[in-house]
C-alpha cells in the first residue's frame, strides 16, 4: 500500500514572480512572515522536497505544504494574510465622512470647539470611536497654533536678502543678526522654591514680587554662534547708538559688517542714519514686517529664556543683569551656530500653499 498520499505537483516559478518573491526577501521593511512565505515558495521552485525545505528554514512541514499550496492556487497574492474572522464592521465608511465633515465644517452650539463626547452625544457614536477616527485622520480639535501673514509689501525682496545672507554671506565680512529683548523682568516669588524631590518636581508660588526690568542688547554671530551683548535700564534710540558703537569697536576693522535688523522705530531715527553715514562698513538688512522668525538672534533669546529666565529668582536687577552676563559668558565659551536650512525659495512656496488654502488671505 502506497502510505506517501498522492503525488505532490511541482511547483514552477515565472521570472517576472521570482523577481517579485526576491524582492520580498531582501527588502528591510517587508513583515518577517511575508518574507518566510516568500523562502518557502523560492526553495520549492529549486526542486527540494517538503521535508528539506523544512529543515533548511526550521519550520513545521504543514507550513511548508501550507504555503506551497495556496501559492499554486493563487499565486503572489496567495501569500497574503486572509481576512481574520470576527464580528462585522459596525462603523461605516459613511459615517467615517460624517464624523470628518462635522469636525471640519461645524462647531458645536456651546463650545468652541468638539471634543470626544460631545461629538460622541452629536452622532450617536461612543467616545472611543470618535477617538479613533480623529486618530486616523490626524485630526485634533482641542489644539490651536497662532500664525500671521506678513502684510509687508517688500517681503519677497527682504527674504531673498536676509536668507542669501544665511546660506552665502560676503566674503570678509561679518553677517550679525541684531535685536533687542526689552522689559526683562526681575522676578522674586512671594514664597520660597520648594527643590525637587524624587517623585515630586520643583514647585514655586504661582505670584511674585517685581523688582524691575531691564533690556538686552544682542548680536548674534551667524558663523560661529558667538553673542555680543550689552544691557541697558531703557530701551531708546541712543541706547541702540551706543550698541552700534560697541559693535564697530569690538569687531575686526577690516571686516564690513552686514547686520540683520527688524522694523522697530529706533533702528531708523536721524541719529541712527547719521551714525551709519559715518560708519560705512556697517550695512543694514531689516527682515519683513511681522516676521521676526527670520532672524537668528530670536533663536538664541529663546534659549535664554528657557535656560535662564523663565525660571531663575531675582530679588533684584543688578542680580537679574548679573545672571544674563554669567549666561553670556558661558555662551561665548562654548558657542553653538544655528544653522539654517530654507532656502528662500521654499519659504516662498510654503507661504503661498498657505495662502491658497487658508479663505480672505487677500495675499
Amino acid at each position: 500500500m502506497n502510505r506517501r498520499g498522492p503525488k505532490i505537483p511541482p511547483l514552477s516559478v515565472t521570472d517576472a514572480q521570482r523577481a517579485v518573491l526576491e524582492g520580498w526577501v531582501r527588502r528591510r521593511s517587508t513583515a518577517q512572515a511575508l518574507a518566510l512565505r516568500s523562502r518557502i515558495v523560492l526553495e520549492c521552485a529549486e526542486g527540494h522536497s517538503i521535508m528539506e525545505v523544512s529543515r533548511r528554514l526550521k519550520v513545521a512541514p504543514d507550513t511548508v505544504r501550507t504555503w506551497r499550496r495556496r501559492f499554486l492556487d493563487r499565486g503572489l497574492d496567495g501569500l497574503s494574510d486572509e481576512p481574520r474572522p470576527g464580528v462585522p464592521r459596525q462603523i461605516t465608511d459613511a459615517d467615517v465622512e460624517r464624523v470628518i465633515v462635522k469636525t471640519l465644517e461645524e462647531k458645536p452650539a456651546n463650545a468652541t470647539h468638539w471634543s470626544t463626547r460631545s461629538m460622541a452625544a452629536a452622532t450617536g457614536m461612543s467616545q472611543s470611536a470618535i477617538s479613533r477616527i480623529w486618530r486616523a485622520f490626524a485630526l485634533a480639535p482641542h489644539r490651536c497654533e497662532t500664525f500671521k501673514l506678513s502684510t509687508d509689501p517688500l517681503f519677497i525682496d527682504k527674504v531673498r536678502d536676509v536668507v542669501g545672507l544665511y546660506l552665502d554671506p560676503p566674503e570678509k565680512a561679518l553677517v550679525l543678526c541684531v535685536d533687542e529683548k526689552s522689559q526683562i523682568q526681575a522676578l522674586d516669588r512671594s514664597q520660597p522654591v520648594l527643590p525637587m524631590m524624587p517623585g515630586v518636581p520643583e514647585r514655586r508660588s504661582h505670584d511674585y514680587v517685581r523688582a524691575g526690568t531691564t533690556t538686552l542688547f544682542a548680536a548674534l554671530e551667524v558663523a560661529s554662534g558667538k553673542v555680543i551683548g550689552s544691557l541697558h535700564r531703557r530701551h531708546r534710540a541712543a541706547e541702540f547708538k551706543k550698541f552700534l558703537a560697541k559693535l564697530d569697536k569690538e569687531v575686526p576693522g577690516d571686516l564690513d559688517v552686514h547686520l540683520i535688523l527688524d522694523n522697530y522705530a529706533t533702528h531708523k531715527t536721524p541719529a541712527i542714519k547719521k551714525w551709519l553715514l559715518a560708519h560705512p562698513r556697517f550695512h543694514l538688512h531689516f527682515t519683513p514686517t511681522g516676521s521676526s522668525w527670520l532672524n537668528l538672534v530670536e533663536r538664541w533669546f529663546g534659549e535664554l529664556t528657557s535656560k535662564r529666565l523663565r525660571r531663575g529668582v531675582h530679588r533684584s536687577v543688578q542680580a537679574l543683569e548679573r545672571d544674563i552676563r554669567t549666561w553670556l559668558a558661558d555662551w561665548n565659551a562654548h558657542p553653538r551656530p544655528f544653522i539654517w536650512t530654507k532656502t528662500a525659495d521654499e519659504i516662498l512656496d510654503k507661504v503661498a500653499a498657505y495662502c491658497q488654502r487658508i479663505s480672505d488671505s487677500r495675499h
